[in-house]
């Protein structure tokens, strides 16, 4: 199985070059044109390098703008038949690999993947004659006058901006400073190593909140290491969790109809008819493309579909500034409803069959126990070695109670 929750993500070596290029081929095998961008990851190069040799030499013809955000590369594949991003996301330095898309911004569906999947272990080589044609192309510059044709700062703010020494660098303190606001930057260089862990966690952003109070910010934006994700702080300096977020951009937007995912909070239902998915932002855009008007995970992923299928760090990032130029964030964020809500990450060697163990269908999807008042899922990562564990309850003493369940099902599949 090469895919996961969100594309190919693996640790780099040898194999991992080597399996870049033959998706490359397989890609171009079922699309004549594919664009290509990548993260800032030192691997990511090589990695790029590969899978457009291996398109190139099936006959593809690549456009490639370098490197770029995620949604960047999804953006640009609007007018070409797929598109193909270099980045391990959010995950550590050690790791890369690749996310496809179609021409709406959707990631590929899990049809498409078992076709690449069945794709990669068969030649598609052309002759001389054959070979695919390279160019260069900007599409940086196109997806930042689309969403700056899409906000309108009621006023000049001053935001902190953290791209975390991702893609975000390459458009993000530029775009919002287009649009109306004195940019505060961290990390927004494209080093190549990350000054911070590039998932956009509380813990790992401990610097940021101050440097809001310090500034006089309205606000910061956090973005991952291929700004799909986008996460914030209001301002007052205080971290805004996914689940909050979710809820202040469907009020914002007038969406009635949210997808999320299976471990968003009980909360966002009081403000909005929910459909719920797996857990992975390939899933929301799925269920997207036949129902709602906005949708998101509490990770930091947020998908605008009117716009695009994929999520999109860089146009949320905007919009949240465009909010704070409008409203009292922290206020709102005082008056929506919240439930306490905890999640646990556990370092396994083997989460798939923990939690298959347990009797999921698709361990990544895990289990879901649920009551009235509180509820708990146990899934294994789609991308890392870990077994994740969520719990809610509509007061403290029951969220602690879910999420010791949840412990304590974990211990049973290890046992197992």
């Amino acid at each position: 199985m090469l895919f996961g929750s969100s594309g190919i993500r693996r640790q780099f070596d040898p194999g991992l070059v080597d399996l870049v290029l033959r998706v490359g081929s397989a890609v171009a095998a079922g699309a004549s044109e594919i664009i290509v961008g990548t993260d800032t990851r030192t691997t990511s190069g090589l990695l790029a390098h590969s899978a457009i040799a291996g398109m190139l030499s099936a006959g593809g013809n690549v456009y490639s703008c370098g490197i770029a955000p995620t949604p960047t590369v999804a953006f640009g594949t609007r007018d070409i038949e797929a598109g193909c991003m270099i980045t391990a996301s959010h995950n550590p330095e050690p790791y890369n690999g690749v996310k496809l898309f179609n021409p709406d911004g959707s990631s590929f569906t899990l049809q498409q993947q078992a076709e690449i999947e069945q794709l990669v272990t068969e030649k598609h080589w052309t002759g001389w004659q054959e070979q695919g044609s390279l160019c260069e192309v900007d599409m940086v510059a196109a997806h930042r006058e689309a969403i700056l044709d899409r906000v309108n700062f009621s006023r000049e703010i001053r935001t902190v901006l953290d791209c975390g020494n991702g893609a975000g660098s390459v458009i993000s303190p530029g775009l919002l400073a287009d649009a109306g606001a004195a940019v505060v930057g961290l990390n927004c260089n494209v080093s190549g190593r990350f000054a911070r862990p590039s998932e956009p966690l509380e813990a790992n952003l401990p610097y940021v909140g101050e440097m809001v109070r310090k500034t006089g910010a309205d606000c910061a934006v956090v973005h991952d290491g291929d700004a799909d994700r986008m996460m914030a702080f209001d301002g007052r300096g205080r971290y805004i969790d996914g689940d909050q977020l979710l809820m202040l951009f469907a009020k914002y937007l007038g969406s009635d109809k949210v997808v999320t995912t299976v471990d968003a909070s009980m909360a966002i239902e009081e403000v909005a008819e929910v459909h719920r998915t797996p857990v992975g932002d390939s899933f929301v855009s799925e269920e997207l493309l036949a129902w709602g008007d906005f949708g998101g995970e509490p990770s930091g992923s947020w998908i605008f579909p009117e716009y695009s299928y994929c999520p999109d760090g860089i146009h949320a990032g905007a919009l949240f500034c465009e909010i704070a130029s409008e409203w009292d964030i922290a206020e709102e964020l005082d008056k929506m409803p919240r439930y306490t809500i905890l999640r646990e990450s556990f370092h396994v060697d083997n989460p798939r069959e923990i939690v298959t163990a347990l009797g999921a269908d698709e361990p990544t999807h895990g289990i879901r126990v649920a009551d009235e008042e509180g509820w708990c899922l146990i899934r294994a990562s789609g991308t890392e070695p870990k077994v994740r564990i969520t719990a809610e309850g509509k007061t403290p003493g029951k969220s602690k109670d879910m999420i010791e369940k949840g412990r304590e099902l974990l211990n049973k599949g290890k046992r197992s």
